[in-house]
């Protein structure tokens, strides 16, 4: 089972239950899930799903910062909630030591030396990682080892 199904099995299991803030996020998720692939004019292989829902909680983080500088608790608390239904559908988190040892093989291998050399590296790193991290998160260890 792909990752997109299983995504709307836990839709069918939320509108049973009767989870109205699990049907919620799930339902943003497949909305932009489908806004994507009506962009592309293509289904969305798994990686590509995982980073729309790298996307998704990004947002949701950014909602939790503009809700705190508001007072406002209650959008917090459901930003959170979301976060972690999206965060079920994604593969393991990996740590920052193992993303940084991968991050110093790769740079070795493709005898990267400074900044300049990031995109190459970041395309091929993304790969390797396959959505296991937020692409933010390695590009900014990427940027820290390729400093002088």
């Amino acid at each position: 089972m792909n990752l997109k199904e299983n995504i709307s099995n836990s839709l069918k299991t939320a509108m049973k239950e009767n989870n109205n803030q699990a049907k919620s996020a799930i339902r943003s998720i497949l909305a932009a899930i489908k806004n994507i692939e009506i962009d592309k004019g293509t289904i969305l292989s798994d990686p590509e799903i995982i980073s729309v829902l790298h996307k998704e909680i990004k947002i949701r983080n950014e909602t939790i910062d503009g809700a705190q500088k508001n007072n406002r608790q209650d959008l917090i608390d459901v930003a959170k909630i979301d976060i972690k239904i999206i965060s079920q559908f994604l593969p393991e988190e990996l740590s920052d030591d193992h993303i940084r040892e991968i991050v110093q093989k790769t740079i070795e291998e493709m005898n990267a030396k400074g900044v300049s050399d990031m995109g190459k590296v970041m395309k091929e790193l993304l790969p390797k990682i396959g959505g296991k991290a937020p692409n933010s998160k390695i590009s900014q260890i990427v940027k820290e080892q390729l400093q002088p």
